[in-house]
Order: structure tokens, then C-alpha cells, then sequence
């Protein structure tokens, strides 16, 4: 992602000359930073501060404590139906018992595969979301190279040093404030079809079918 952040500044730095547009409306605009050819900017906490980014992490944070709380809830019922088949044992036939836990085991498989699967789409929304503030971020950054004469704008954690006078993260959240607000209605839309990773399911889920079947 830094590095992705990084390319996108040194991209926008050959859009044009910044400094001549800059000159072009008079000069750099009075930014409160000092005159370099070169900014820094902390992606992360423009993320964390900026109106749209705080959206989106709430957007996430509440999708995924509906998950965490029907993982909850889901595991609350089928222990107390597990209960109820084994209490149920002593009175059934073998047989019988064996094809209601065998019924219960699969039950229990398929809610858990189906509860990984929305943990593996949040986590994917989540990566979504880094990619479309970036995108919607780039006229922010761009308009901040015109404002101060810039020509390059580099992620801070790339950067082994630099003067807080050369910190422009400040600016870029309240540009971006400006330019995108919180996102609008769409701060969000859901992923196409087929874009949710086959990977390791989230830590809060649904344990593993229990031994009832024994």
C-alpha cells in the first residue's frame, strides 16, 4: 500500500510542472509550509483523520461487529441444540442417534463455511476500501502540489528523516475534506461477483463441529 501511495505521488509530480502552475496563479498559496520542492505526508493518519476515511472504518467496524455478533449467536444455538441431542441419546437407538448427529455435524460445517465466507468479504471490503481512498485522494494530493509548488510528495514512512516543516498531512486531510467530504451515499459499494479472496477465515468464527457423533 506505501509503496502504491508512493508511485501515485511520484505520478501526479509528472502530470505537469507544479511549480510553473503555481507561479502561474502568483505563486505558491500560503500553506503554512515551508517552501520545498519535496512534502511528506503520513497516508495512515490521513486515513484515520480525514472525514471520508473515518466513514469507511466505521462502515467496516460495524459490518464487521455484526458479523463477531452473530458468530455469537449462531455458536450459543448450536451448543444448546448439541445439549439437547445428547440428552436425547440415552433414549434413541443407535441408528437413530447416529443420523441426527450426523445431521448436526454438517449443519455446523455449513454455517461455519458460510460465516468464514462473510469474514473473507469484509476482509476484502476492507482491502477495497484502501484502494478507492486512495483513488478518490489523488485530487487532493495533486491540488496540494499546485497550491505549494511541489513536485514531489512522498509517504513520510518512506522517508528516513524529514522537518516537520515538510509535513503537509495536515493539508491533505483538509483538502481532502474539501474535495471528497465523507464519500457520499456510495462510501462503500459491495464487490463484484467473484471477488472474494479463498483465503483463511477471520479468528472469530464458528468452532469446529464437536464430537457428538461419538
Amino acid at each position: 500500500m506505501l509503496r502504491r501511495f508512493a508511485a501515485i505521488c511520484i505520478l501526479l509530480a509528472g502530470l505537469g510542472p507544479a511549480g510553473a502552475l503555481a507561479q502561474s496563479m502568483g505563486g505558491p498559496l500560503d500553506t503554512g509550509l515551508t517552501d520545498s520542492p519535496i512534502l511528506v505526508i503520513d497516508f495512515d493518519r490521513v486515513f484515520a483523520q480525514s472525514a471520508f476515511g473515518q466513514r469507511l472504518e466505521d462502515t467496516l467496524e460495524s459490518e464487521g461487529s455484526a458479523i463477531a455478533a452473530e458468530n455469537r449467536r449462531i455458536e450459543a444455538e448450536l451448543i444448546e441444540e448439541e445439549r439437547r441431542l445428547t440428552d436425547q441419546r440415552p433414549t434413541m437407538p443407535p441408528a437413530e442417534f447416529r443420523n441426527l448427529a450426523d445431521a448436526f455435524d454438517e449443519k455446523v460445517q455449513r454455517l461455519r463455511s458460510e460465516q468464514d465466507a462473510k469474514a473473507r468479504a469484509l476482509s476484502a471490503r476492507q482491502d477495497e476500501a484502501r484502494r478507492r481512498f486512495l483513488s478518490l485522494a489523488e485530487p487532493a494530493i495533486e491540488q496540494l502540489m499546485r497550491e505549494t509548488g511541489a513536485v514531489m510528495i512522498l509517504e513520510r514512512r518512506a522517508v528516513f528523516v524529514a522537518a516537520d516543516a515538510v509535513d503537509a498531512t495536515d493539508r491533505a486531510i483538509a483538502l481532502l475534506d474539501q474535495v471528497v467530504g465523507d464519500g457520499g451515499s456510495d462510501v462503500l459499494p459491495d464487490l463484484p461477483e467473484g471477488a472474494v479472496p479463498d483465503a483463511e477465515p477471520a479468528d472469530d468464527r464458528i468452532p469446529e463441529a464437536p464430537a457428538t457423533a461419538d
